[in-house]
């Protein structure tokens, strides 16, 4: 719980920070503020997990580890922000602590213990971001995006909680461990106003997550946020989002897996081939990269159809490789944007020659993100098709690694661009903040790409 609220006073210091003109001051406070939360988490971890407040929130190793990557992926992000949020907005203060409300009702999401708190996380997550994605008050995309964000967002919400009242109506509470007794207890007679809810919270947390059919506001919405506030959603949130489906559905519903199991197999193909094939079709680079962000939500969805003590890990290591390798693709979208004032694929044509350093890194992320070998994405991808096996979905598995070969082509396009295509250009000046950025994003990859056992069981 120290984290949470060292995370909720800190963006209130942000803010006065920000009404006090010390704009010098707000990156070094917030990446020191996030380091004492993530401590709060180291040292907790040691501590027996028993739920707390009445049974509201659960700091066990699940929850721990997730909010550290997360508290981990936020600093990066806001190392990389230095000099960004300058050149996209007046109000410097505010992208700092909206990001940090965000991710205070992230922790709070991966967290909860009763579905009452899953659903004030998930607002507290969402409610900043439809703020930070319309931020560019002046741009008509920004503005597009924020309002969609918000409608769907809402939208979604009203059957995330739909589905909670009808649990709620079938078992008597809003608790976990009541949920799963009614469950064990039930002795096959299981109310259908309890089907009626898990079907709702697969529609609500579908939305959260963009999986498909429910994905329809992500292009629009990532495409146009501001790069870095997108950077973020398509990290952060996304990890908050899929970590909470898992808690859920592994401590509540295993024993029906015979009921949504058929449903989450057909939105993990659905979501495999729309995000794939979409981005496939794409010519912007920014846009490329949110298609493919809803084609690895499907592949999230494998550790939660094929629930077991390896669950958590594989999709911590799967998210992980994949955050990381996101923000380095958007990163060197900021960078290719700012010195040639282009999202497309020829942006990128010629890069390795002046820039061999972000080449190397950038071409890490995508081999990352196509799953190739000796990187952290083919580790995730691995464990994720090794789940779907051993749960006998082959079928799945055999459309999953098609889909894999169709991001190999559009990732691919990406590093043919910089290494076998030429144009006349000036190298890019990276500072300090990117070089480290990336420098640690490219180490961890091939680290755990190469010595996975250092994570292997760490959830």
């Amino acid at each position: 719980m120290g984290a949470i609220i060292t995370l909720s006073l800190l963006a209130i210091l942000v803010l006065y920070l920000g009404v006090f003109k010390a704009p010098k001051t707000l990156l070094p406070v917030s990446v020191l503020g996030l380091f004492v939360s993530g401590g709060f988490c180291v040292y907790l971890w040691s501590s027996p997990a028993t739920p707390l407040y009445s049974g509201m929130v659960l700091f066990d190793h699940f929850s721990l580890v997730f909010s550290l990557l997360m508290i981990g992926l936020t600093i990066l992000i806001f190392i990389l922000s230095k000099g960004y949020f300058d050149s996209v907005g007046e109000h410097l203060a505010e992208y700092y602590a909206l990001m940090l409300f965000s991710l205070t009702g992230a922790l709070i999401v991966v967290s909860f213990y009763n579905l009452s708190m899953l659903f004030i996380g998930l607002e507290i997550m969402s409610v900043a971001l439809y703020i930070l994605a319309g931020i560019r008050k002046s741009d008509y995309a920004s503005n597009e995006a924020s309002l969609k964000y918000f409608l769907m967002g809402a939208f979604s919400t009203g059957f995330l909680l739909f589905g909670i009242a009808l649990l709620y109506g079938a078992t008597g509470s809003f608790g976990m461990k009541e949920i799963q007794d009614y469950v064990i207890n039930s002795s096959g007679q299981i109310s259908p106003m309890f089907y009626t809810g898990i079907i709702l919270l697969i529609v609500g947390l579908g939305f959260k997550i963009g999986a498909a059919p429910f994905h329809s506001w992500v292009p629009d919405v990532y495409d146009g946020s501001p790069i870095l506030v997108t950077t973020f959603m398509s990290t952060v949130v996304k990890v908050a989002a899929i970590a909470a489906f898992l808690r859920l559905f592994w401590f509540c519903f295993e024993p029906l897996q015979e009921f949504w199991t058929p449903v989450l197999i057909v939105m993990s193909i659905l979501t495999l081939f729309i995000g794939n094939i979409s981005a496939l079709m794409q010519q912007s680079f920014k846009r490329m990269l949110t298609f493919s962000s809803v084609s690895h939500v499907g592949y999230m969805l494998f550790a939660i159809l094929s629930l077991g003590g390896g669950s958590a890990n594989a999709i911590f290591i799967y998210v992980g490789a994949y955050s990381l390798a996101t923000i380095i693709a958007f990163g060197a979208l900021i960078l290719v944007k700012r010195s040639h004032g282009g999202e497309l694929y020829e942006a990128f044509n010629g890069l390795a020659k002046k820039n061999p350093f972000l080449s190397l890194t950038v071409a890490i992320a995508m081999l990352s993100l196509a799953g190739i070998p000796l990187t952290a994405g083919f580790i995730g991808k691995f464990m994720m098709f090794s789940a779907a096996l051993s749960d006998f979905h082959t079928i799945l598995l055999v459309l999953a690694i098609i889909n894999a070969c169709i991001g190999i082509f559009y990732y691919f396009r990406v590093i043919i661009a910089m290494y076998f295509r030429t144009t006349e250009r000036e190298a890019i000046q990276l500072n300090s903040n990117y070089k480290l950025v990336f420098g640690i994003a490219a180490i961890l990859t091939l680290l755990v790409g190469l010595y996975p056992a250092i994570i292997s069981g760490i959830v």
